[in-house]
């Protein structure tokens, strides 16, 4: 699967206007999906690749980031809305498989587009004037971008491996999807406070919220299947600039040992000083690097470019260990699946983050947060008021644009393997390395 965009929503107008022409929509809910359906494949003029081509339908995918909150309390009407949606198109029957023998994208002519198109349209992504022909033409581009974005996947129009697989699990699937996120979502329906941050772990995600609506959106790297991060409610109490990172005992024993037998050169090459118990530091020419056991000492990478969380550490309230911080890997950002960590999460532009969290703490406007990372030296900001996060996992959601999100079932909560699509991608292949999100590179 191609790297590809951030987390993405739709905007209102986009469904709206396919429930208004299909008859059926995944949020309006208000016609009967299957009528509305047989009554464009028995209309006189069903179509064809001239007549359908629509030069604007990208138009209806345009993705907008919704300044609603995930967590605000007018979602949850929204949400409910879905369900009832989603109830009626299950006792019409649902949407049927998409099982073609070609690959669909834009151009080809083929029967399995009349099947897509039915499927497209009972979920509200495809217009009814967009007809049945076999011609996959720049409305059904248009309505698969669209299906696309609100899954949480690339965009590019193209039914890939992981398109079908979404698009191909069934309504009351979905249905029980909505049911479940909509208890999560009751279940944070108090007063989160007026300025928070939330991590959605299925969605990769991070809101900083303020005043009810949502300040700063960014993406996340977050914990693997065998190591995820955790659910919780906290408050982030301090900001480190140029953080230190200190080597678990795991990885001294599993990782770092064995690379200093093969390459003494290693601890020094990345910045990694030892130290003992009284806080002398000890030279690593001096450690027997053969001997049975790990030696009984700190491993201490200095901050810069290269540490393993690079400017930034952001610490809140758990008995987990876990917090949110900078990544010298900002390439992984890139990637669709980001579960990659060992439980902390890894913020892009993690600086507007911190900007934002120390905005009420006095002396730390962007330009001293700046000039502080650019001297290399470690630097503990307390804030003046702890903000409070909610590490949530949502996996299906309406803001107030009225388009149901959904995402992969991850970690396996939702009570349906097929839920859960990519979950290979996350998986981490050396066991052995789990106790922390990075090891300096060999």
């Amino acid at each position: 699967m191609a790297d590809k965009k951030t987390l993405v929503e739709v905007s209102r107008r986009a469904l709206l206007r396919g429930a208004a022409l299909a008859g059926v929509s995944a949020i309006a809910g208000q016609a009967l999906a299957q009528s509305a359906v047989d009554e464009v494949i028995n209309a006189r003029s069903r179509g064809n690749w001239d007549d359908q081509f629509d030069s604007q339908s990208s138009r209806a995918t345009a993705v907008v980031t919704s300044n609603t909150p995930m967590l605000s309390q007018s979602n949850l009407p929204n949400l409910q809305a879905a369900i009832q949606a989603y109830q009626q198109i299950v006792a019409n029957g649902g949407w049927p498989q998409v099982n073609p023998t070609v690959k669909l994208k834009l151009g080809v002519v083929d029967p399995s587009v009349q099947v897509l198109r039915q499927r497209l349209m009972i979920s509200g992504d495809l217009a009814r004037e967009a007809g049945m022909s076999n011609s996959f033409d720049t409305y059904v581009d248009g309505a698969v971008k669209h299906f696309q974005a609100r899954h949480g996947l690339p965009t590019d129009g193209a039914l890939g491996e992981y398109t079908l697989k979404a698009m191909n699990i069934s309504a009351d699937v979905r249905l029980n999807q909505l049911n479940t996120n909509l208890v999560r979502l009751q279940s944070m329906s108090g007063d989160l406070g007026e300025r928070f941050v939330m991590v959605n772990i299925p969605s990769m995600s991070i809101e900083a919220v303020e005043n009810g609506r949502v300040a700063l959106h960014t993406n996340a790297i977050v914990g693997r299947i065998d190591r995820p991060t955790h659910a919780i409610n906290s408050k982030i109490y301090e900001v480190i600039l140029n953080p230190y990172w200190t080597a678990p005992r795991s990885i001294v024993e599993k990782d770092i040992v064995p690379l200093m037998r093969k390459d003494p050169t290693y601890l020094a090459r990345n910045n990694i000083r030892l130290f003992d118990n009284k806080g002398q530091e000890v030279a690593p020419e001096t450690v027997d690097w053969n001997a049975p056991k790990a030696p009984n000492l700190m491993f201490r990478q200095d901050p810069g470019k290269i540490n393993a969380m690079a400017s930034t550490k952001i610490n809140f309230h758990n008995p987990n260990n876990e917090y949110l911080h900078d990544t010298p890997q900002q390439g992984l950002f890139n990637k669709l699946m980001r579960f990659e960590s060992s439980g902390c999460m890894r913020v892009q532009n993690v600086r507007d983050l911190t900007t934002w969290l120390l905005k009420d703490t006095p002396g730390w406007p962007r330009q001293q947060i700046e000039r502080v990372i650019s001297t290399r030296q470690n630097n503990v900001i307390k804030l003046a008021q702890e903000v409070p996060v909610y590490i949530v996992y949502i996996t299906a959601w309406s803001a107030k644009d009225n388009v149901v999100q959904f995402r992969d079932d991850i970690y396996k909560r939702d009570g349906d393997a097929q839920l859960a699509l990519q979950t290979n991608i996350g998986v981490e292949q050396n066991s052995g390395r789990i106790e922390d999100d990075n090891l300096p590179p060999q």
